[in-house]
């Protein structure tokens, strides 16, 4: 079989092919046994229905169609063996199988053309010295504090209050009853809001809580006593009917409770915590957020490397990488929201998806881009990660995960990938040169670029939402 090369775009291999005179013929021939083997005619025996007779009911095109079928198939495998090409995808053919059924004669010898993708070629015009700048994340000094106070809120026991009027702080105990306005005028007939009427309501004090107007109008309040308090949903609001409509809330006050804070010292720290001092504690929390600040200040200086080293990489990517590495993005994406709770079947239709596709092609390709360029540095500097380093990874994430199903050798390949990849940009940023720029100095540019993103994504895709009550805007 004589098989010619050419390179073409996308990473192709264009493939000549010429099958010989005698297997066009064996092929044909071959076919047309198993036609007369499966044919069922009146009148003739199974296996045993003339040559001509065959020809005439089935049609010549057809044994063609399908001599055709196998003789391309088993000549493309054949030729990318012979030539000893690694294919990446599934070869296609590239001339037309009309034509070819037109000119196939049994006998006389076949050229017909396949393309197959390969791997590509990525070509670095420059991965050193790069001047880029990143913001620098500091830890906030008073996270500590903030977070402290969070935990003794939480671990605060609500006393009864008896003597006095709700005063923000409190915990109030309601029935409440809400309508709502379909239009500006007051006067006109309330709908009750859905949902938004319960007994022995619990209430926290707390403007931020709930929707507007809710709480303060309820400051001033003794127990046994009932008002009516006007509120108004803000615009946005998870019920779309609701946004912006002003309502009315019928309000009783059965009882006030204060919270009961613990003193932050010792006990608390050893209450909330597995350390024996508040010392301890604090010194432990202000060592996290430090790490989390350098790791996230490490990501800035990574992400900023990758997109200058973007405009330096060329590479024409085949069709087969991209479609796979979209169909990977489209799994995440859906994966994720299953994970919230979602209908996944119903968010991605079979109108939607190739939609989605098309508009995921361009972050596919710069993740793809981004991925090789990153797999050629390490070839280019020999920058490889060790088995011990590798083992010594996976035997702490299988303890950390030993409660888990988990497949050491799959582990094994993500660990490796994930090693090399943070090995290549520790390479990257010791040999370029970062500045480092205060917090939110380089956001209005990223916002203006994430918005030029916003207008080329996909269609939203909603989040189920459940009816709301005052109670659903309830902070954490």
């Amino acid at each position: 079989m004589k098989v010619t090369q050419e390179k073409l775009p996308a990473s192709q291999i264009g493939l000549e092919i010429e099958i010989t005179p005698e297997m066009t013929k064996q092929t044909y021939e071959k076919v047309i046994k198993n036609f007369t083997k499966d044919a069922n005619i009146p009148g003739f025996r199974k296996g045993k229905v003339p040559r001509p007779i065959l020809l005439q009911r089935i049609g010549t095109a057809r044994v063609k169609a399908a001599a055709l079928e196998e003789i391309i198939q088993d000549g493309i495998e054949k030729a990318v063996k012979q030539e000893n090409i690694q294919a990446i995808g599934q070869p296609h053919l590239r001339s037309s199988f009309e034509e070819l059924i037109n000119n196939y004669e049994p006998g006389k010898a076949l050229i017909f053309s396949a393309g197959v993708d390969v791997e590509p070629e990525v070509n670095l015009v420059k991965y050193t010295e790069f001047e880029v700048k990143a913001e620098e994340i500091k830890s906030d000094p008073e996270r500590v504090d903030t977070v402290l106070e969070s935990e003794r809120q939480s671990m605060g026991t609500l006393i009864p209050v008896e003597g006095r009027a709700a005063q923000i702080g409190d915990v109030a105990v309601v029935d409440f009853k809400g309508v709502y306005f379909k239009k500006e005028d007051e006067t006109a007939e309330p709908e009750p809001i859905p949902g938004g009427e319960a007994e022995d309501f619990q209430v926290e004090l707390q403007e931020d809580k709930f929707i507007p107007g809710f709480v303060t109008g309820m400051v001033g309040m003794n127990p046994g006593e009932t008002r009516e308090i006007s509120a108004q949903f803000p615009d946005p609001y998870a019920n779309e009917e609701l946004a912006g409509k002003k309502a009315k809330f019928t309000v009783t006050l059965k009882e006030i409770k204060e919270k009961e804070l613990p003193e932050i010292n010792d006990d608390f720290a050893q209450e909330m915590s597995d350390f024996d001092t508040l010392a301890e504690l604090r010194a432990s929390l202000e060592e996290r957020y430090e790490k989390e600040a350098a790791t996230k200040t490490k990501a800035n200086k990574q992400e900023a490397l990758l997109a200058e080293l973007l405009k330096h990489v060329e590479v024409d990517l085949p069709e087969t990488m991209i479609s796979v590495e979209v169909d990977q993005m489209l799994t995440q994406t859906a994966m994720r929201l299953s994970q919230q709770g979602l209908d996944v079947k119903k968010l991605f239709t079979q109108d939607i998806i190739p939609q989605l596709r098309e508009r995921s092609r361009t972050e596919a390709i710069e993740r793809l881009k981004r991925s090789l360029a990153l797999v050629e540095i390490g070839k280019r500097e020999s920058i490889e990660v060790t088995p011990e380093e590798i083992e010594a990874r996976v035997t702490e994430l299988m303890q950390e995960y030993a409660d888990q199903d988990v497949d050491p050798e799959r582990l094994r390949a993500v660990v490796d990938q994930e090693l090399s990849t943070e090995k290549i940009l520790d390479w990257l940023i010791e040999h370029s040169s970062v500045e480092l720029v205060p917090e939110g100095s380089l956001t209005p540019q990223l916002e203006e670029a994430e918005s030029q993103e916003l207008e080329a994504a996909a269609p939203e895709i909603e989040e189920q939402t459940t009816e709301s009550t005052p109670e659903s805007t309830q902070g954490e």
